[in-house]
C-alpha cells in the first residue's frame, strides 16, 4: 500500500473530514517563479514558470488565495485505507490515479526536462510556493555508462569512506549484509555534494520552504535517490524538518536489499516514488558489466541522450540498432527481471533490490504498489506485454505519460465482464485494467495473483499493534519479578543493590530465574522493533499507542542496568570495549529517541524531584561507573604526566555528573547502597584526589549514613507489629522485625 509521508499542509491533517474523493475538483493556480538553475560550463540564469496547483481547501470552502493552500496530502488516504488486509477494495488503482490527479508529478517533470536540455551534470532548483523541487538531468557522464570502468559498475558501500553522510543507514543487524548502492550513481552524487552550487540551492531551500521534491530522469532520478537520503539522514537531527519527497522517472535500480530494509527502517519508505512505464527497460536495468561494454548499450545511450537535450530532434532512425539489436536486448532484461523475480528476497548483497513506491503507467491508467517483491513481479509481467521496438522510445515518453495521466478522472469505466458482485473482485479488475495487463490471458492471472500477494502478505498492520498489546499483557508478570527482585535488593543485609547484586550473583535459583525473565523481555521488544523495521506496525506506531513509550521507557529503566550488569560479568568490554559505545542493544537507542520525542513534545522534566526516584533516570549510570573504575585503576599506573592529567580530568567529569544525578535525586536507592559499586568507587576516589589546598577531600555526608536496626522479639502481638510496620517502616524477615533509620 502507498504510505507516502510527503505532507505538505500539516494543518489539513486536523480534521479527516477535509479529505475526499472530489480530487479530480483541481484548477489551475498560475503564478510566475523564479528558476534557478546550475550548469558546470554555462552561467547561472533564471527563467520564468509556472506552476500547476490543487484547488486549497476543496473541501472547507476556503478561497484560493489563502496563504496555505492544498500541494498533496497522501498520508491521510494512507491511513484511511491502509489496512489492506481488512478492507474489501484492493487499493493500488486508487491510490496511483490519486497521486496522478495532483501537480506533483507534472511540476517534477517539467523541472526533470529543464534539467535535461541542459545538459551533463545539470541541476535545476526551484520553489513553488512554500514547497523547493530539485532536478537532476539525466543526461550524465562517468566511465560506468560508456563501459570505460571495470569496477565502476560494481555495488559498494553506501559510504566507503566514511564522512557520515548516511549515518543512520549503516546500523545493521548481527549477519546482515551491508548497505550497498551502484558505484557510478554514488560518485555522481558525492561530485554534486562537494560542488558548492549544490550546498547553496539545498541550504536555501530548507530556509525558504517547508517541503522538499528531489526529482531526476533516468540516471538522474538514481542521484536524486541519493540525495534524498543525504538529506533525509541530515534531517533527522533536526527538529520539525521539511518534508521530503524524491521522484524517480524511469531511474534505474540503485542498491541491494539491505539498503532497502534499511530505507523501511528507518520510516523513509514512502519518501520514495519510482515512476514506471509500461515497456521502459531503463528502470529494468542493472548496468553492470555485461550490458555497458556492449555497443548496444553505447550506441542506445547516446540516443537516449541527444533525444533528452533535444526532444524535437528525436527520430527513431536515428538509433543505430538493428533489429536484432532490439530483441537481444528486450530479452536480456525479461532474462534479468525474471531471475531477480525467482530470487525473491534475500537474494544477498550483490543483488540489486528495488525500495520505496513504485507508480506504474500504462496507456488505460496507474497503479501504485510499495511491496518490493510485488514491484519486481509486475515490471516482469508488464514488460511480457510488450515487443522490442517499444522498448526504446518509452524511455523518452515520461512527459507524455504524466500531462495525459494528470488530466484523467477518478471515475473509471468497466467493461461489461468486469462486473462483479465482489467488491474486491472489482477492484482487482480495475487495477489490471489500468495496469494495461489484462488482454493477455496467462498475464493476467499472474498479474492478478501479484496484486493479491500484497493484500496476503501478514496480518494488518492495526491487528499486529493489536496482538502486540495482548502478548505485552503475557511478558508482563516477568517485568514484575524483576521489580520485585530490585525491592530485595534494595533491602538485604549485604547492601550491594540492585546492579551489583546481579553482577556478583552465584548459582542462586532466584537470579537463574530474574536472568530468564530478562532474557524473555529482550525477545519481546527486539520484537517489536523488527516488526516495525519490516513496515509490519503502523506508521509512527509509538506516538499512535499510548502503552509503546510508557512501557518500553520503563523497560528500559529496570531492565537495562541487568544488561550492563551482564555484560561487564561475562568480561565482554574486555573483548569488544565498554558496553555505551560497543554493547548497547539498538532497541535501548530507539527507546531513547522516543522518550526524548515525548519529551520536547510534552515538555516533560520540568519538575524537580523532591525524593529519590524508583529508577535511575540515566540507564548508562552503571556503564560509566564501570568506566570510571577502569580509570581510576589506570591512575594508579600511570606514570605520564600528560595521561594521568587525562584521566583526572575524565575522572572529575563523572564525579561532577554523578553528584548532580543524586542532588536531583534521579538515582534509586541502589546507587546510594551502602556497598554499592558507586559508593566504592567514590570513597576511593575522594580518599585519593587531593583538593585545592594539597589535603585530601572529605567525604560527603550522605556517604556516612548508617542504617540503626533494632531487633524486635517474633512474639510481639500483632496490634504493636502492625502499627510498627505501617508507622515506622519496619520489614517483616525471618521472623525477625527490623527497623531502619536514616540519619539525615
Amino acid at each position: 500500500m502507498c504510505q507516502f509521508l510527503f505532507l505538505f499542509n500539516s494543518e489539513l491533517g486536523k480534521s479527516g473530514a477535509e479529505l475526499s474523493f472530489r480530487m479530480a475538483n483541481v484548477s489551475k493556480c498560475v503564478s510566475q517563479q523564479t528558476t534557478t538553475s546550475y550548469h558546470p560550463s554555462r552561467p547561472k540564469l533564471s527563467l520564468p514558470s509556472f506552476s500547476l496547483a490543487i484547488s486549497p481547501f476543496l473541501l472547507s470552502g476556503r478561497p484560493p488565495n489563502q496563504p496555505k493552500p492544498l500541494l498533496i496530502f497522501i498520508s491521510l488516504l494512507h491511513s484511511t485505507i491502509m489496512d489492506a488486509a481488512a478492507s474489501p477494495f484492493e487499493t493500488s488503482e486508487m491510490l496511483g490515479t490519486f497521486l496522478t490527479s495532483t501537480p506533483l508529478l507534472k511540476e517534477a517533470w517539467r523541472l526533470c526536462s529543464t534539467a535535461n536540455a541542459m545538459g551533463a551534470g545539470a541541476f535545476v532548483a526551484e520553489q513553488v510556493g512554500v514547497v523547493g523541487y530539485m532536478a537532476f538531468s539525466g543526461v550524465q557522464e562517468m566511465p560506468l555508462l560508456l563501459g570505460r570502468d571495470l569496477n565502476c559498475g560494481l555495488l559498494v558501500p553506501l559510504d566507503p569512506a566514511d564522512h557520515g553522510l548516511f549515518a543512520p543507514l549503516k546500523y545493521r543487524y548481527d549477519g546482515e549484509e551491508p548497505v550497498m548502492v551502484h558505484s557510478g550513481a554514488l560518485g555522481l552524487f558525492l561530485d554534486y555534494h562537494a560542488g558548492p552550487d549544490f550546498q547553496t540551492q539545498i541550504h536555501s531551500l530548507l530556509a525558504e520552504t517547508k517541503s522538499i521534491v528531489i526529482t531526476g530522469h533516468s540516471m538522474g532520478g538514481s542521484v536524486a535517490c541519493l540525495s534524498a537520503l543525504w538529506l533525509l539522514s541530515y534531517l533527522k537531527s533536526i527538529s520539525s524538518p521539511p518534508s521530503v519527497l524524491c521522484i524517480g522517472f524511469g531511474s534505474p535500480f540503485l542498491g541491494n536489499e539491505s539498503l532497502s530494509r534499511a530505507i523501511l527502517r528507518e520510516g523513509w519508505g514512502g519518501s520514495f516514488c519510482n515512476v514506471v512505464l509500461t515497456h521502459d527497460v531503463m528502470p529494468r536495468l542493472f548496468l553492470d558489466q555485461s550490458l555497458v561494454q556492449t555497443s548496444i548499450w553505447r550506441f542506445l545511450l547516446n540516443f537516449w541522450h541527444m533525444c533528452m537535450m533535444s526532444p524535437s530532434s528525436m527520430n527513431i532512425a536515428n538509433l543505430q540498432l538493428t533489429e536484432e539489436d532490439k530483441a537481444w536486448l528486450f530479452s536480456f532484461v525479461a532474462a534479468n527481471m525474471e531471475q531477480l523475480v525467482q530470487a525473491g528476497e534475500g537474494s544477498g548483497e550483490r543483488s540489486f533490490w528495488p525500495f520505496g513506491n513504485y507508480l506504474f503507467c500504462s496507456d488505460e491508467g496507474t497503479i501504485c504498489l510499495d511491496n518490493a517483491a510485488s514491484a519486481n513481479k509486475m515490471m516482469h509481467l508488464m514488460l511480457r506485454t510488450g515487443f522490442p521496438n517499444c522498448i526504446i522510445e518509452e524511455h523518452l515518453e515520461y512527459g507524455q505519460y504524466v500531462e495525459r495521466l494528470s488530466g484523467q478522472s477518478l471515475n473509471r469505466s468497466f467493461m461489461e465482464r468486469d462486473h462483479s458482485e465482489s467488491s474486491y473482485e472489482a477492484s482487482l479488475l480495475m487495477a489490471l485494467n489500468s495496469s494495461g495487463t489484462y488482454r493477455p490471458v496467462l498475464i493476467a492471472s499472474m498479474a492478478k495473483d501479484c496484486l493479491k500477494m500484497v493484500r496476503r502478505m501478514g496480518h494488518s498492520p492495526n491487528l499486529n499493534a493489536a496482538n502486540l498489546a495482548v502478548r505485552l499483557s503475557k511478558v508482563t508478570p516477568y517485568q514484575a519479578e524483576i521489580e520485585w527482585y530490585k525491592a530485595c535488593c534494595d533491602k538485604s543485609i549485604e547492601q550491594r543493590g540492585y546492579y551489583d547484586s546481579f553482577k556478583q550473583r552465584g548459582a542462586s535459583k532466584r537470579e537463574s530465574h530474574i536472568d530468564l525473565n530478562r532474557i524473555m523481555l529482550a525477545a519481546f521488544w527486539d520484537n517489536v522493533v523488527y516488526m516495525m523495521d519490516r513496515n509490519e506496525l503502523p506508521l509512527n506506531f509509538h506516538r499512535s499507542s499510548d502503552w509503546v513509550i510508557e512501557e518500553s521507557q520503563l523497560y528500559k529503566l529496570l531492565v537495562e542496568p541487568l544488561d550492563i550488569a551482564e555484560y561487564y560479568r561475562l568480561g565482554m568490554h574486555l573483548k569488544k570495549g565498554h558496553y555505551i559505545s560497543n554493547g548497547r542493544e539498538r532497541r535501548y537507542k530507539i527507546f531513547d529517541c522516543w522518550w526524548t520525542e515525548r519529551v520536547v513534545t510534552e515538555k516533560l522534566g520540568n519538575n524537580r524531584r523532591t525524593r529519590y526516584a524508583s529508577l535511575t533516570q540515566d540507564t548508562h549510570f552503571w556503564a560509566r561507573v564501570e568506566e570510571a573504575k577502569e580509570w581510576l585503576d589506570n591512575i594508579r599506573s600511570e606514570s605520564d604526566p600528560t595521561n594521568l592529567a587525562f584521566l583526572r580530568d575524565r575522572l572529575h567529569e563523572f564525579e561532577a555528573y554523578a553528584i548532580k544525578l543524586i542532588e536531583d535525586k534521579e538515582v534509586s536507592a541502589d546507587v546510594l547502597a551502602k556497598n554499592s559499586s558507586f559508593i566504592l568507587w567514590l570513597k576511593e576516589w575522594r580518599a585519593m584526589k587531593p583538593d585545592q589546598t594539597g589535603l585530601t577531600q572529605p567525604i560527603p555526608s550522605w556517604l556516612t549514613w548508617r542504617p540503626i536496626r533494632f531487633l524486635v522479639p517474633s512474639w510481639v502481638t500483632w496490634g504493636p507489629t502492625r502499627f510498627l510496620v505501617r508507622y515506622l517502616g519496619i520489614d517483616l524477615q525471618r521472623f525477625d522485625f527490623r527497623f531502619c533509620l536514616e540519619l539525615v
